[in-house]
Order: structure tokens, then sequence, then C-alpha cells
């Protein structure tokens, strides 16, 4: 077995939180020997993530603005059966290829693609191909995890860009259209218009189960697309996903204290609870590893697991607001409490996404007349989260 000791810093995973580590700490620390290992082709998979602007401290935007490729300075939109509105708040999309020829870019022979890892221990990486990278620390960003500790309902959806035959007349993002066709939970379309010809569209559910049904769901964004008008050319991109919202669970059995090796990203239940929304714990996340670079292997998993459990804490209310969502919400109604939360401040609605609710944010969001039946807001409540 071939043992290669030129590495202080071992990143497993070039999903988005791995990569911004790895661009954190080789921008604070320039000399640090780092090495990224994907098991995929190219980093960042076959995803597109998105923020608005007060996601991300203006401080850190230098972090990820390189892999913005559209923005939409004049806002967003949401849809509901009883309601329409358009805020100001600017919004950002970065795709995988743009964040994969970023971080070649940037790092340059520190990337290695197509390596698939066996083993991890807090100093050193094991491929399935029997190499073993020595490293003066190890952190586990592989995204997914064991989700058996956790109470969790679940975000799915199929995204699909299409090429038009003619223009769509899109000018800015839907974040939610909820005017569809209720199915499955709570269902929307989410749209991003590329280019005056090529628009992205996402057919998204809030539901109780992680089954995906593709087939379904493309046939769904070929009739909204129908819906409006569009004659679509051609598809030119598809991507899928299942993302985690969490409820309920066990921290502790989730990344058991015992673990020696650091994690990040989704791995260490690092995302907005309520939304499964990742990138601006990402990028703080990114940022507070390089703060504390250069540790060792148990220093760096210590104070990961640490910044982890503080995460765990924080996202209390979003857990509550979730168990209200999947425990008393009908599923086809849920569409409701979306609907009710959208007539708020705008300020508020950042702070929520980006996992900042103040005291009076949270206050406000559950007072007034609940969306939901009493009863059953209050059976989820009482019901102790597992």
């Amino acid at each position: 077995m071939a043992i290669i000791t030129d590495c202080d810093l071992a990143v497993a995973g070039g999903g988005l939180a791995g990569c911004l580590i790895a661009l954190a700490v080789a921008a604070r620390h320039p000399d640090t020997r780092l090495l990224l290992v994907e098991s995929g082709d190219t980093l960042g998979g076959n995803h597109i993530w998105s923020f608005f602007d007060g996601d991300v401290a203006a401080c850190d935007r230098w972090l990820i603005e390189p892999m913005v490729a559209h923005r939409w300075p004049q806002g967003h939109e949401v849809r509901f059966p009883g309601h329409g509105r358009q805020l100001a708040a600017p919004y950002n999309s970065i795709t995988s290829a743009r964040l994969d020829a970023h971080v070649r870019q940037t790092l340059g022979k520190r990337v290695l693609t197509g390596a698939d890892v066996s083993a991890l221990t807090p100093g050193s990486v094991t491929l399935s191909d029997g190499r073993t990278f020595q490293a003066g620390a190890v952190i586990d960003a592989r995204g997914g995890a064991n989700f058996a500790a956790l109470q969790c309902g679940w975000q799915k959806f199929v995204g699909q860009t299409l090429r038009l035959g003619a223009p769509h007349g899109v000018s800015h993002p839907v974040i939610m259209d909820a005017t569809v066709e209720q199915a499955d939970g709570y269902r929307f379309v989410y749209v991003l218009p590329w280019d005056e010809r090529s628009i992205f569209v996402e057919d998204t559910y809030y539901s109780d189960r992680p089954d995906l049904e593709g087939a379904a769901l493309d046939r769904r964004i070929a009739a909204y697309a129908e819906a409006q008008g569009w004659q679509v050319e051609a598809v030119v991109h598809r991507e899928s996903g299942v993302l985690p919202v969490v409820h309920g669970g066990d921290f502790d059995r989730f990344w058991p204290k015992d673990d020696p090796v650091a994690r990040a990203g989704v791995r260490a239940g690092l995302f907005q609870p309520m939304t499964g929304y990742s990138l601006p714990d990402a990028v703080r996340f990114a940022l507070d590893v390089a703060a504390a670079w250069p540790v060792d292997g148990g220093g760096l998993a210590q104070m990961t697991r640490s910044r982890a459990a503080r995460h765990w804490r924080q996202g209390g209310y979003y857990r509550l607001l979730g168990r209200m969502l999947f425990g008393a919400a009908v599923p086809e109604q849920r569409w409701r409490i979306f609907e009710r939360f959208y007539r708020l401040d705008p300020g508020l609605i950042g702070r929520f996404y980006s996992g900042r609710s103040t005291l009076k944010d949270r206050i406000r969001i559950l007072c007034g007349r609940p969306p939901v039946p009493i009863r059953g807001a209050m059976r989820a409540l009482m019901s102790p989260p597992a």
C-alpha cells in the first residue's frame, strides 16, 4: 500500500461544503498543503445552489462571488392561490459547473477527482484503490448522512433547464408558485430565468416520504411549461434531490461524541432544519474552519462537532415549526402556512431563510390566526421529538 505524506489538511468530499472549506483555508493560509478528494469526475455534482443577498454577510461574499453564475438584482416573486407578492431582495444562483471551474482554477493539483474514499481517520484518507494519504487533519464533507437518529419530513424535487422556441417573458425568479395543483404534501414550482429563451423549472414537494417519483415530476414540469404557453425545444439539464426537513431527533446519536473524524455540511447537520437550505451555514462554517486553522485532526473533530452541536441547539425553533408543518397541517393544506408566512415583513422572511430569526421574529411567526388546526398544532407541539 502506497503511503503519501504531503498533506496538512485533507477534505473528503467536493460538494459545496467541502469546496468552500478548501477555498477558505487556501485563501487565509496559502502555505497550507491541501488535498480536496472527490469520488465523482467533477466537483459539485449536478446541482444549483441559490441564495438571497442577505443570506451571506457582505464581508464574506468574496468566498462565493466567483461562483455566481446568475444574479437578479430586481428581486423575486411568490405566488399562492390567495396571495402574490414581489420582494426586493436580490437573488443569486451558483451552478455546479461554475463551482467546478473556479475551484480547479484556484486549487489546481490540490484537487483529486475520481477518487472513492473507503476509510477516514483523523489523520488519513484511504481510497478504494488502496492509496492512503496521511494528513495533519481530515474533515469529512461527503454529503448525506445516516438520518436514522432524526425525525424528518422531506423536501424533494426534480428540476429541468428548458430551451424554448420563443422568449418566456419571465424577468425574475419565482421562488414559490403554489398556484399549481397540490399533491404529495405541499407542492410548488420554482422558476429561474437564465436568459430570454432558457429557463429552469423545478417541481418541489414538502412530503412525509422521501421516495421521489422522477418520471411523474418530469410530466408535471412539462404540463407547467405548456400551461405557461412555452414551446419546449429541449431539456438541456436535469437534476433531482431529496433534502431532510428535520423536526426532531437525537444529535448525540446522529453524531456520536466518540466519532474521531471532523465533519462538515449536511453530514454535520449544518443546514436550516425547516428548509434543508445549506449555503449560508456552509459559508459561515468554512470561514470558521479557516479562522481556527491550523489544528490537528483531533482538535478539528472537537471544533466541528462543537460548532454543529451549537447549530443543533439554535435550530430548536425551526424544528418546532417543522413539527407543526408535518404533524398538524393537513398535507394538501400546507400551502396555507407558507402563504401566511409570505405576508410577513420582508426582513423577517430574509432572516428566517438564513437561520437568523430574532426572538421578535419567532413570536411574530407564531402569533395571530393559526393556519393549522389548534388541536393538531397542540398535539404536534406536545409530542416529544425522538
